[in-house]
């Protein structure tokens, strides 16, 4: 230590005979010797505590950190190589009656979270979530603590260990947890995600409550900056200290529908997703169970089509090979040619296409549509009776069968639940016309029925009638299409029908023409050239029973059933006019 120090002074010595050093030079060289000194004090100590390591026993050897576990990694691809059998539980299964028990699950990584020789992990299968917990033990090494710590969210994962009792509020299995022995990555997830799916399923009414603190902070800087009592200081401390409010106000981020459509794959796994397309599942199920059980036979109609199947511009046109096909706007002719091949009664679950530029809330170019037609004896109310019977065992089968789905969506969308009357409530037109008209609204007797008129007859409907679910019969003929059979005791309106939920238009039916020469006749008068829907008419000319039906979209159905606002919510995949992707 000293040599080195009277070398470190000659230098200096010799250094300052040439050229003096500066007060900032001595300073960092006094450094760099006191670090050195420090050096070899800390070599002194280490020697030292090797020589008496080594004069200890084998046994007191300082712990080595576990570099790996025989319980946690990553599994090979599974390529369907083998067939293992092994039984998994669902998460959704996992309560107090499986206590002690061990299970193997296989689940997403919703979030984790690491605390000294502990590690939480929420799993979540589908829309249900249980917490797991890994604790330093035999079967549990630091290694592997810190693995599954690092496993990134939304990996797949197969976790075993044993159920144990517990209260977890944030989880949806709140009576108990998994005391983890072993976690395999089954497929794991990129690290940064273009949305997290826990801010995808943020209650819509902290983002509302958000939005308007915002709003209402907006609106003091704006008054601030007009109140011309204040100075430029005091105008800049008081937007400072607004915008400080501003910023803790934004706790929360919020997922706009564009980017939960351009990743719809992740906005899908929030529970409300998950719950809203469970019911719309329910709804097609109920509709196909009751009409199976009314006589109704299931049918499949095409969808390529030689003729535009509702008339109008709002189709979709495409080259068929030498000449033009168009996507059917319907399954309008082919369920009645249906009932006219002797089925009676025929149902359809399928695609409906319609090339209509309406950018709104209620509108889609691709939607599935619920169909049916039957034929009825005497009246075409026959066909609205079994449409009452079919809507109100749709109602009643969600709230019995469907109640925790639809708690799931009010806990993130709350709506109110749906009121409806047994038998349902059924109004005619001219009964409707005559109702907006005494609450002040101008409208004609045989036009149709605008959306805003529609939303404020659904108000009036509801206060007079306490409901939200109606049918509005005999619209004026002018507003349906040339197959619809006209009122024989006034043609200004038509045995045409509508149905109404939450004060928008679900479905669209009538009386259908089954006349051939009545309904050329009105193809002529509607501008339709017959011979591109001549199989369609020649159907009418070897005996046609009276028939009658309706057209339901089930987007637009599941949508206002559950109060969503916007028909992208209950549409898997939505197609609009500026939307053909994912």
């Amino acid at each position: 230590m000293s040599e080195s120090n009277n070398n470190n002074n000659n230098n200096t010595s010799e250094n300052a005979g040439e050229k003096p050093l500066s007060k900032k030079e001595l300073a960092k060289l006094a450094k760099k010797e006191k670090k050195a000194a420090y050096k070899v004090k800390d070599a002194e100590a280490a020697a030292a505590a090797s020589s008496s390591s080594s004069s200890s026993s084998s046994s007191s050897a300082p712990a080595v950190e576990e570099e790996s576990s025989t319980n946690c990694g990553d599994l090979p691809m599974i390529r369907s190589a083998e067939k293992k059998a092994r039984t998994f539980t669902e998460v959704e299964k996992l309560d107090e009656s499986l206590q002690g028990q061990r299970v193997l699950i296989r689940a997403r990584v919703h979030n984790s979270r690491a605390k000294g020789n502990l590690c939480f992990v929420v799993l979540r299968q589908m829309s249900a979530t249980v917490q797991a917990v890994l604790e330093k033990s035999s079967d549990v090494n630091k290694f592997m603590l810190k693995f599954v710590a690092a496993i990134p969210k939304e990996s797949i994962v197969e976790v075993e260990g044993t159920v144990r009792p517990a209260k977890v509020d944030l989880c949806t299995q709140k009576t108990v947890e998994i005391s983890v022995s072993s976690v395999w990555v089954v497929s794991r997830s990129v690290t940064v995600l273009p949305l997290l799916p826990e801010d995808a399923a943020r209650p819509q009414a902290i983002l509302d409550d958000q939005e308007a603190t915002i709003k209402s902070i907006d609106s003091s800087i704006e008054a601030v900056s007009l109140d011309t009592a204040l100075d430029a200081k005091q105008k800049q401390a008081k937007t400072d200290e607004l915008l400080k409010q501003k910023a803790a106000a934004q706790k929360y981020v919020v997922v706009g529908q564009e980017v939960r459509l351009d990743n719809r794959v992740l906005d899908l796994r929030t529970p409300a997703n998950q719950a809203i397309f469970r019911v719309q599942s329910a709804v097609c199920q109920l509709w196909r169970d009751l009409l199976i059980q009314e006589g109704f036979v299931e049918i499949h109609s095409p969808k390529i089509i030689g003729a535009a199947s509702e008339g109008g511009a709002s189709v979709f046109k495409l080259q068929y090979f030498e000449g033009n096909a168009y996507l059917a706007q319907s399954p309008q002719f082919y369920k009645q040619m249906a009932v006219c091949g002797d089925f009676e009664k025929v149902f359809e679950i399928g695609s409906v296409f319609r090339a209509e530029n309406a950018n709104t809330h209620r509108h889609m170019t691709e939607f599935m549509g619920l169909d049916m037609e039957m034929a009825f004896k005497d009246h075409y109310h026959e066909v609205l009776d079994v449409l009452d019977k079919l809507f109100v065992n749709i109602f009643e089968g969600l709230e019995k069968k469907y109640a925790r789905e639809l708690e799931v969506v009010d806990q993130q969308y709350p709506f109110a639940p749906l009121q409806y009357l047994k038998p349902t409530l059924r109004l005619t037109f001219p009964e409707a016309v005559a109702l907006l008209r005494a609450h002040g609204t101008v409208i004609d007797d045989l036009c149709d029925l605008s959306t805003p008129q529609e939303k404020e007859l659904g108000r009036l409907v509801k206060e007079k009638y306490k409901t939200d679910f109606y049918i509005l019969d005999k619209f004026p003929s002018c507003a349906r299409p040339f197959y619809t059979m006209k009122d024989p005791l006034d043609e200004r309106y038509a045995n045409a029908y509508d149905i109404f939920l939450r004060g928008e238009e679900i479905s669209s039916g009538a009386q259908r023409i089954h006349d051939a020469d009545m309904l050329l006749s009105n193809a002529k008068a509607h501008g339709i050239d017959p011979a591109t829907i001549q199989p369609y008419i020649d159907a009418f000319k070897y005996g046609a029973p009276p028939h009658a039906g309706c057209g339901v979209g089930l987007e637009r159905f599941v949508m206002l059933y559950l109060g969503l606002h916007n028909i992208r919510k209950t549409s898997l995949f939505p197609r609009d006019p500026k939307r053909v992707q994912p």
